[in-house]
This record gives structure tokens, sequence and C-alpha cells, in this order.
């Protein structure tokens, strides 16, 4: 009889019980166990390089360095890494960016205990894995212009409140460049207006404050 290869897996997480809750799941598989566990980005790359795991299961909020950028060191070093970004929010800009990074599949954490295990098998086979909600999302927004870095700077401040006049001071431009980013903005997520914008900007996953 042959012996059963099993999938090692690295979890990221901030949150413990979390973690906790994903290596009960996962080491109670016959195939597969958590090698180890890591708190943020940067724990992430090192105990990746560390213990080189089958399939890494990454937070994408964390503090210090955040999942998408994790995901992109790693894959760098290790372009064959599989890695699968676990979430609490959808959005097709947050999937859009795991996804070029270099991650295999995107999973939200209301679907763990369904999704989870099947999840990591498609990865370690080499497949990707994409919510159908996820999917219908990336589809919608295809043909979207994406905001340019300076307008997201821009909305953000509007999300805390800003005037235009604080924004402009911030950013060191004039008020009427601001307005201009404002106009952009409102085009491209068809907005009616500020608050809306923010509101469809925290949607799909420009903004996570």
């Amino acid at each position: 009889m042959s012996e059963i290869r099993t999938i090692r897996v690295l979890t990221v997480d901030d949150h413990p019980l979390l973690r906790t809750g994903i290596a009960g799941a996962i080491n109670a598989q016959a195939d597969m166990s958590v090698v180890a566990e890591a708190a943020d980005g940067e724990e992430a790359v090192a105990s990746f390089r560390l213990h080189r795991p089958d399939v890494t299961l990454m937070d994408i909020r964390m503090p210090k360095t955040n999942g998408i950028d994790a995901i992109s060191t790693i894959r760098k070093d290790f372009p064959n890494a599989r890695i699968v970004v676990l979430t609490t929010y959808g959005g097709d800009i947050q999937a859009l960016r795991a996804f070029k990074a270099g991650a295999v599949g995107y999973l939200l954490k209301s679907m763990l205990r369904t999704e989870l295990i099947d999840t990591i098998r498609l990865a370690h086979a080499g497949m990707r894995r994409i919510p159908p909600e996820i999917a219908q999302e990336l589809a919608e927004h295809a043909g979207d212009e994406i905001l340019t870095t300076r307008e997201i700077e821009v909305l953000r401040d509007v999300a805390k409140g800003s005037s235009n006049k604080i924004i402009a001071v911030r950013l060191a431009i004039s008020e009427h460049t601001v307005k201009g980013h404002l106009k952009n903005i409102l085009a491209k997520l068809d907005a009616s207006d500020r608050t809306h914008a923010v509101m469809i900007a925290l949607k799909r996953g420009f903004l996570d404050i």
C-alpha cells in the first residue's frame, strides 16, 4: 500500500483563534497538515523560506507587511509557490491585486467551513479556485477604468471627511486639481456624489479603511 503524501500548509492570519480553527480542520485530514503559522506578512515570508510549504493560506489585511506584498515577495523568490488568499472582504479590485501578485486561489472567510479543504487540494494540484461571486465581479468590471494612485489618495481623504482644501494641502496640490481628480473618480466609479464614490470604492476594494 502506497504512503499518502501529506500536503504541507502554512497559515497566515493575525487572529490566533482563526489560525487555531484552520489548523484543526487541516490537521484532521489524512492527507494534509499545518507545518507553520504566521501572524503578519513579514513572518509569512520568513516562515515560507524556512518551511517551503506546498500551499500557503494568506490573509490580506495584517500588521506590518500586508498579504498582497507578502505574496509578491514570496513569488519573486519562489515562482511556483501556491498561495490562496483568505479574506473577509470581497471586491474585484482586491481579488485582482491578489491574482496579479501571484495568488492561485481566493477564498472568503465565510466559506472556510465548506470550501477550505477542497481549495487546498485544488491549489496543491495546480488548479485555481475563484468563488463564483468574485468571478462575477471580476467579469462585470473587466472593462472599467482603474483608479490611479493619486485618485485613491484623494478618495481616501474624502472617506475621512476631509474638505477639498484640506486634501489639497495634505497632497500639496491645488484645490482645482483636487476637483479634477474627484470628477474623474465619480466618472470611473459611475458614482453620483462623493459619499456614493466612497461606498463603491469600499465595496470593490479600492479602499480598505
